[in-house]
């Protein structure tokens, strides 16, 4: 198969990358006149004690999973407050109708890592570094000794911001994408495993990123090697709008601007040519939160690549998440369920040259995942069963095997600790 079978990627929405790089700057509150004013008759009530703000750290979480909400600092003299967290977690995953090279039960680390985060000042930067798996729909599971190296390295990302004034930040280095509703690792999102639509997109790039933040608009523009190819021709931009505080909305756009035939686990040579857009709005109300997502790609006639023809992926996602939390029901506290929908579906066939982008020309997928979640403090546990049927399939590029299978469903059970 082409990327879909071996395909990790996220992605970071840029209204959230702006939003965060603004809230980082420190913006000082102006004085109300209204507090200023004093009675003469009587006394000035006392000071309220100032309650510093829990800084908002990276990486992002989509939730349900939450970060430690009272993070370890150490005070590194004159470069001012580190902030150091992490997340030590393992998974079980049983599985059939299994690709050759993977196992029908494993068990395995899905996350050993440590992020550091310097939030303050014009000068900032984050570091996350460790081991990592990336379970994906539809794909073959690759353990985390094998995935780390192949995919990002152990230093993951990093990279440091500059944050000139209270809307400009300017990040360079090793970036998580602005596209996507999913980000890369399993701890960040609704679901273990990461879904078909992901399968399309780039996970983490090197390159620079400017934010921009206008009152409830967040603007983001960047250039970077894309599918982590290390060739920089890549173009990115995205707009994100909070309609209020329950609604927003994101738009992202991004494409290689040139051919390139670089090719590797983490580049996947077509996605690597390819144009892609994300629509993506998300509604939070009470305990629900409800995400529909929607992508297109395009994939040029490259003849040096093997793209004979042109070829294009369509799809659309739903995530829905419910937090009892907000519930009021005490025996549940901490007790998520987030379901996930999609289809996806692709332009082309083996006989015009269309190149490979899922399971064949011209095939098709829909996914149901359901991941109930259970969190305490910093411990978290959760189960995932899901379930992948395709069709209009080429014999050899599916499920099993033989890859003739068109279906597969999965358990996942992951467990661990965030601090």
């Amino acid at each position: 198969m082409a990327r879909s079978v071996f395909r990790i990627t996220h992605p970071a929405a840029a209204a959230l990358i702006a939003a965060a790089g603004a809230a980082l700057a420190g913006a000082p509150q102006a004085a109300h006149a209204d507090d200023q004013a004093t009675s003469a008759a009587a006394p000035a009530a006392p000071a309220a004690p100032v309650i510093p703000a829990t800084p908002v750290l990276l990486p992002a979480l989509t939730g349900p999973l939450t970060a430690n909400s009272k993070p370890l600092f150490y005070d590194a003299g004159p470069l001012g407050k580190i902030y150091v967290t992490g997340v030590v977690s393992g998974l079980s995953q049983w599985q059939n109708n299994v690709a050759p090279g993977d196992r029908a039960h494993q068990a395995d680390v899905s996350n050993a890592q440590v992020f550091l985060n310097k939030t303050d000042g014009v000068v900032q930067f984050f570091i996350q570094a460790g081991t990592y798996s990336l379970p994906d729909l539809g794909s073959p599971y690759i353990r985390s000794g094998s995935a780390t190296n192949a995919f990002y390295e152990p230093l993951s990302q990093a990279f440091i911001r500059i944050v000139p004034s209270d809307s400009v930040s300017i990040l360079a280095g090793k970036l998580p994408t602005l596209i996507g509703a999913e980000y890369t690792f399993s701890f960040e999102n609704m679901n273990i495993g990461r879904g078909l639509l992901w399968n399309q997109e780039n996970a983490v790039n090197r390159g620079v990123q400017v934010n921009y933040t206008l009152g409830p608009v967040a603007l983001s523009a960047s250039w970077n090697d894309g599918m982590y190819s290390n060739q920089f021709s890549w173009a990115w931009l995205s707009a994100g709008w909070t309609i209020d505080k329950t609604n927003s909305l994101s738009v992202i756009a991004g494409g290689n601007t040139r051919h390139t035939s670089t090719s590797s686990l983490a580049t996947p040579l077509y996605q690597n040519n390819e144009q892609i857009y994300n629509v993506i709005y998300t509604h939070t109300s009470g305990a629900w939160t409800v995400e529909p997502y929607f992508q297109y790609t395009h994939v040029p006639r490259v003849a040096a690549i093997g793209a004979l023809h042109e070829a294009a992926t369509y799809g659309a996602a739903l995530f829905v998440s419910y937090n009892f939390d907000a519930s009021a029901v005490a025996r549940i506290a901490g007790f998520s369920l987030p379901v996930r929908v999609e289809y996806i579906g692709s332009t082309g066939s083996v006989a015009d040259g269309a190149p490979n982008l899922m399971y064949g020309p011209g095939s098709k997928a829909w996914s149901f995942t359901i991941t109930p979640t259970w969190q305490r403090g910093g411990f978290f546990a959760r189960a995932e069963f899901s379930y992948v049927g395709a069709r209009d399939i080429i014999p050899g590029l599916a499920f099993g095997p033989g890859g003739n299978d068109s279906n597969q469903s999965r358990v996942l059970l992951e467990t661990g600790v965030m601090f």
